[in-house]
């Protein structure tokens, strides 16, 4: 560490009182295996339909590769660690289940606001310097950066995790033009433990540190637009936005303590929780109003709609089959096409029977293949 270093000090003190449970830095040329694995994931298609990820991974590769003047990166982490257990709902029927991150204030917002804060803080401190700060929307390898920097190492589940805030890190860099002194690495503690790799119901991890994202819940609620491919819909369950499981069971989350995460993310009541029942019945208004100020704003309420669709289909909530029923009749294709497995699911003869009152005006090739298979 290098805490001996009064600017160092002084910008890890400020950090800590902008919010952020861990800080450290790296020389802006550390990451250059990280770059060759990106190449290789990217190269197996495991990036699915993210295609901004090929398309600026030459900036991604490196820090020097997007701002060439920088020679310091700042790494930094702010906690959102749950209050309750992020399973608990595993097996509540008719609720849909939000990943932990999503269901507070949004993330870009806040670590935006704060990096932004101990930026013009660094800048006063150090006359001269440049800085760049950077959330999650640029091509920065977040994660390779952190590592280098001593916040955690990249775990089996390809998240970061730390000794003392768990997988439960938010994280934002500051790359600068002045050369500071880098922290230690952190060092991988993973072991033999494969907890995160067992825990994935959509088997996404081909093997440890590698994610296939084109088979991870999270991708799939939120990244993909079309229809959901079949085989993955049983194993989404209830979930409408994102997954936790493999950061829920990572033993290191004991040291978690939910009292040092931001307030800016502490659950909304309508999200903790919310009743599938009432989500199937979201115009697109209503999607905008109830998750105004949300990152699941983004994905829009067709997707989030289609989302439910498939939790309603695992539900087993028979009473579900009338919302579900409404939806056949859609304007958008991926609602449809999701109420009609969700309806075969939940009531097979209903699904017949409304299947011969609506072929003959269906003309969604992706619809029409959800009737086939009843």
């Amino acid at each position: 560490m290098n805490e001996h270093n009064p600017l160092t000090a002084r910008l890890k003190a400020k950090a800590a009182e902008l919010g952020f449970a861990a800080c450290g830095i790296a020389h802006a040329d550390v990451s250059p295996r990280a770059g060759e694995r990106l190449h290789q994931w990217l190269a197996q298609g495991m990036h699915g339909d993210m295609l901004w990820m090929a398309e600026r991974a030459g900036q991604r590769e490196s820090p020097a590769a997007l701002w060439p003047a920088v020679r310091s990166v700042i790494a930094l982490g702010m906690s959102y660690a749950p209050a309750a257990d992020p399973l608990a709902l595993a097996d509540a029927g008719g609720i849909g289940r939000i990943s932990v991150y999503a269901q507070g204030g949004d993330y870009h917002d806040v670590v935006k606001r704060a990096l932004k804060a101990l930026a013009r803080w660094l800048i006063a401190e150090a006359p001269g310097a440049d800085v760049k700060v950077f959330v999650d929307t640029a091509p920065v390898m977040e994660k390779p950066l952190a590592e280098a920097a001593g916040l955690g190492w990249q775990g089996k589940h390809t998240n970061i995790v730390s000794r003392d805030a768990g997988s439960w890190l938010f994280l934002g860099a500051i790359y600068t033009t002045l050369d500071l002194e880098a922290d230690a690495g952190a060092r991988d503690a993973c072991g033999s433990c494969d907890a995160c790799q067992r825990a994935c119901p959509t088997d996404a991890f081909p093997a440890p540190y590698r994610l296939d994202a084109r088979r991870c819940i999270s991708y799939l609620t939120i990244e993909h637009a079309g229809p959901i491919p079949h085989e993955f819909r049983p194993g989404i369950g209830n979930r409408i936005y994102g997954c936790d499981d493999c950061l829920a069971v990572c033993p290191w989350n004991k040291f978690a303590a939910s009292a040092a995460a931001n307030r800016a993310f502490l659950p909304r009541a309508e999200l903790a929780a919310p009743a599938l029942a009432d989500l199937l019945a979201l115009s697109d208004a209503d999607f905008r109003s109830v998750f105004a100020g949300s990152p699941i704003k983004r994905i829009g309420r067709d997707r989030m709609v289609r989302n439910c669709l498939i939790a309603a289909g695992n539900s087993g909530v028979a009473a579900l089959a009338d919302p579900v029923t409404r939806l056949l009749d859609d304007p958008s294709p991926v609602v449809r096409g999701a109420a009609v497995w969700a309806l075969a699911r939940l009531n097979a003869e209903r699904a017949r029977a409304e299947k011969a009152a609506r072929l003959s005006f269906e003309t969604d090739a992706g619809v029409l293949e959800e009737w086939a298979v009843l």
